[in-house]
């Protein structure tokens, strides 16, 4: 079998990046299939993933990422310039190959994927909810304008989906989201190890979060329930860990009287053992394509405590057993959980023992066994 994927870019950390290679890198070494990968930015750079030799690449060096710096006008103009580049390049690589499946990331490919008449079966992974995809909120837009152009967009994209074989989405709750359609199949996200070297032991008085230093993951709504929960337990600490501006946030719990009690560190890679120093995890995002977080964390043996954001935290969480969900943006009921968790170190435990049961459900052999039998029933 041959399979196609694109990909776009391999040169810097994210988490569409990570998956992907994972994903490739898997089939290569676990199944006979010729894969094949296609990328569009930056030919001649060193890529951040290492890819399997197994897989065959092409770069067409069209270099979309620098639109990103453009002026409006100027951005346009050279977006339709490189878009019709691109569908002419990747019409005559598929025609060339004659891949039996081509995999979709719905970036601009999805835009006339499945106009290549190679023979292909088409098959799209979307890596976000459609509550937050191709909402457009443009200050300099009035309100309707907004609604106006997201709707128009949405639409033109979900007549794209109707023609695919296959529309892969990562949670039964955003599968919901999308009424309009029949090909749709639930995979979710998987974590990249089968088990962390050790388990948190769930005595030290730390709580962690982990995620980007943005409005989307909620940390400062976390840092207000701190200051609940460390009037209650003024001797428990809160970690957060990410990439991004760290500093405004740490300002926001300097200001609040908790300088020493909550730190907003940088990222870090040895999660594990930051999950493995701590006793509970929480979740504040105010919106998730998946949140694997939430696993990374049952897996290292801790309870989580999250908001029920769309999407992602419905499908990991088993409410009671393995974690506690809290309506999203509820800072007294997030602080009251964590407190809750804090005060019952039984429960704690148990629901730590779950969590790593249950989150093998997401593991990469589990999740990729579910890509293979998709590919073979296509």
């Amino acid at each position: 079998m041959k399979i196609v994927y694109f990909v776009g870019g391999l040169l810097s950390p994210n988490g569409m990046g990570t998956i992907l290679s994972q994903k490739i890198n898997y089939l290569a070494g676990h199944t006979d299939y010729d894969l094949y990968m296609v990328l569009t930015e930056k030919a001649g750079a060193p890529w951040y993933y290492e890819i399997h030799p197994r897989v065959k690449w092409v770069n067409f060096d069209i270099n979309f990422d620098e639109l990103d710096v453009m002026p409006f006008p100027q951005k346009l103009w050279h977006y339709l310039q490189k878009q019709r580049q691109f569908k002419r390049m990747f019409r005559d690589y598929l025609m060339k190959v004659r891949p039996d499946i081509t995999v979709s990331i719905c970036r601009r490919e999805i835009n006339f994927i499945t106009d290549i008449q190679d023979g292909s079966k088409k098959i799209a992974e979307i890596h976000f909810a459609r509550p937050f995809y191709r909402k457009i909120e443009k200050s300099y837009f009035p309100k309707f304008l907004n609604e106006w152009i997201s709707k128009k967009w949405i639409g033109s994209f979900v007549k794209k989906l109707k023609r695919l074989d296959r529309f892969v989405v990562l949670t039964k709750e955003d599968s919901l989201n999308w009424p309009e359609l029949n090909n749709l199949v639930v995979i979710p996200n998987f974590v990249s190890c089968s088990s962390p070297l050790r388990s948190s032991s769930l005595v030290n008085k730390r709580v962690v979060a982990m995620g980007r230093y943005s409005w989307q993951k909620g940390f400062d709504l976390l840092i207000n329930a701190w200051k609940i929960v460390n009037t209650i337990h003024p001797d428990w600490v809160l970690d957060i860990y990410g990439s991004g501006d760290n500093a405004l946030f740490q300002k926001q719990a300097d200001g609040m009287g908790l300088s020493t009690v909550v730190t907003c560190h940088g990222a870090v890679e040895n999660v594990y053992e930051k999950y493995a120093e701590s006793s509970i995890y929480v979740l504040s995002s105010r919106y998730e394509g998946f949140g694997l977080v939430l696993v990374e964390a049952m897996m290292a043996g801790l309870p989580v405590v999250s908001f029920a954001c769309p999407c992602g935290p419905r499908d990991i969480v088993k409410e009671g057993e393995t974690g506690i969900l809290v309506p999203t943006g509820d800072v007294e009921k997030l602080a009251e959980q964590i407190c809750f968790l804090i005060e019952h170190q039984d429960v704690r435990r148990s629901m730590g023992e779950k969590a790593i049961k249950r989150a093998q459900l997401f593991s990469k052999e589990q999740v990729m066994q579910r890509w293979i039998e998709l590919f073979e029933s296509s």
